[in-house]
């Protein structure tokens, strides 16, 4: 257990100290607010609009953290013969891929928690046609970032303390400082005089979109047992296009009774169950934690169905 532990927690270390994920965080974390700044003309659904794009600016970023992330969690380690090094200890290659996918996933929810914290604030600001950009909420996120960097430069310089991990953990905290200060201290008005307020039915689509990056995590990690970065970036991307588009491929035939459409429906992950926005925009979500939980289920048997396939890959792979 003390094994496991150490290289779950050396893995997580190891991809918030790459600069790509501190980038990605940042870029993607900026992006959303960015999208409520600016004026839509949407005939009074300016909010849901915002609300849409956000979520896909958080998955989008996620899918590219994953696979990247786990490229270089388990694909660069092989190849620089750190993983032989490591197995030659008391280590089974069940346990390290295990370790690693854990780490690999704690890294993913701290990369979607920040940009969860970046969807609400974005709600928040949303504004209509009769409204008007928030430019305070804007100042002080944008405040929180750039006192996280400054923050990190000056512990760098002065006390010699690595400054990405530091600046990661720094937009992290300074973010949610920022969003309760957003929450209690600035107003946002709507059209006829209300208020605008934090949609926090976008809760539970952001931690289902989060299991759906611990799914393609999984599929990630399994590749890299084998393949390098670009073949399995391809495959991913194959893999997810399918699974957007499988309802329409698979599920159809699947109701007709066709046994190959079955098959590759449940084997093809369904990604539109790990997407709420259009429940969300039709007014029928609220906190369905029922269906959340339901999810959860399908996103470990997934994920550990595929994790299983990568331990098989990777007893088999020669690492010396």
């Amino acid at each position: 257990m003390r094994q496991f532990l150490n290289i779950t927690v050396n893995a997580f270390m190891e991809l918030v100290r790459q600069p790509i994920f501190l980038l990605l965080m940042t870029a993607s974390v900026a992006f959303e607010i960015f999208l409520a700044v600016p004026y839509y003309f949407a005939f009074g659904d300016e909010p849901k609009l915002v609300e849409n794009s956000v979520l896909a600016v958080m998955l989008l970023a996620g899918l590219f953290g994953a696979v990247l992330s786990a490229s270089n969690s388990l694909a660069r380690e092989i190849r620089s013969g750190t993983a032989l090094a490591v197995l030659s200890k008391p280590v089974g290659r069940t346990q390290f891929l295990l370790a690693k996918f854990t780490g690999l996933a704690l890294a993913l929810t701290l990369l979607t928690y920040v940009n969860m914290v970046g969807v609400l604030v974005a709600s928040r600001m949303a504004f209509d046609a009769y409204g008007k950009t928030d430019i305070a909420a804007v100042s002080i996120f944008g405040g929180g970032i750039a006192l996280a960097y400054a923050l990190a430069g000056f512990g760098n310089f002065f006390l010699r303390r690595p400054f990405v991990s530091n600046a990661v953990f720094g937009v992290a905290i300074f973010t949610t400082v920022a969003a309760f200060l957003i929450f209690n201290f600035t107003r946002q008005m709507e059209s006829m005089g209300t208020q605008a307020v934090v949609n926090w039915n976008l809760l539970p689509a952001g931690i289902l979109i989060l299991f759906a990056l611990w799914v393609l995590a999984a599929i990630a990690l399994a590749c890299s047992t084998r393949l390098d970065m670009i073949a399995t970036l391809s495959i991913c991307t194959a893999i997810f296009l399918l699974g957007l588009m499988s309802d329409y491929f698979f599920g159809q035939h699947a109701a007709r009774g066709g046994w190959w459409a079955s098959a590759l429906y449940s084997v093809v992950p369904n990604w539109q169950l790990f997407w709420l926005a259009d429940a969300i925009d039709s007014g029928k979500s609220t906190f369905h934690w029922d269906y959340v939980g339901k999810a959860f289920a399908y996103a470990v048997c997934y994920a550990g169905a595929a994790l299983a396939l990568g331990a098989a890959l990777f007893e088999e792979r020669e690492l010396s």
